[in-house]
């Protein structure tokens, strides 16, 4: 009940009820047989990758699904708040109930979800634009005052509510994510930068061996 608003689910038709039962044993069947056919997917891919590709692709994988399921845990812990607020907006004094249609409740709770799974992987983009070198860590943080207007629009937008509870709760954990994301390119960049280093180093000794060498050649053949 919200503010004197009962709130019950209501089946539209006859086939109403088995359809939402439906849906939602489709989506569990999903969600339950995912590392099965993860793997299968991992089975198919992996004889074509190299060894580095194939650790990327575990590193990522690795961060991924517990991002993801970060986001659904949020979500689904701002859920009941955001379905509390969201009744307050019922006209006072109808004394009506309210009745939802189970479709899309169900729909509505699934977005939820999945924008707030989805939002938790974008700090995860900014890693890997990094390692495939496209942006240095350094221009993600010059630009992390627009990077956290951004987060907070988009988060405004993909919400498919109005409270700031649910703001908070999407927009706070990306922008953490951003930082961190940041902080993980700048030690990629300086761990490429040292790498780079050793390398020119090697290259010019071995120049600069190789420069003597046909010097003492060129001395002693005079």
């Amino acid at each position: 009940m919200a503010q004197g608003v009962n709130a019950s689910i209501n089946f539209g038709s006859i086939a109403s009820s088995f359809d939402v039962q439906l849906r939602v044993s489709a989506f569990l069947g999903v969600l339950a047989s995912s590392p099965w056919w993860m793997y299968q997917l991992w089975a198919f891919l992996a004889p074509g990758l190299t060894t580095k590709e194939r650790q990327s692709a575990i590193v990522f994988l690795a961060t991924g699904v517990p991002l993801f399921a970060g986001g659904v845990w949020m979500a689904w812990v701002a859920l009941p708040n955001t379905f509390f607020l969201l009744t307050q907006f019922v006209p006072e004094g109808t004394e009506s109930s309210l009745f939802i249609d189970a479709t899309t409740y169900l729909k509505f709770v699934v977005q939820f979800l999945l924008i707030f799974g989805f939002a938790f992987l974008l700090p995860m983009v900014l890693v890997a634009l990094n390692l495939l070198g496209v942006v240095k860590g350094i221009t993600w943080l010059k630009g992390w005052r627009w990077a956290v207007i951004i987060i907070f629009i988009l988060a405004a937008l993909a919400t498919p509510t109005a409270d700031p509870v649910t703001f908070v709760l999407m927009s706070l954990p990306i922008v953490a994510l951003y930082f961190l994301a940041v902080g993980l390119s700048m030690l990629n960049d300086r761990r490429v930068a040292k790498k780079n280093a050793i390398e020119d180093a090697e290259l010019d000794a071995a120049l600069s061996e190789g420069t003597s060498t046909a010097g003492s050649k060129d001395s002693d053949e005079t």
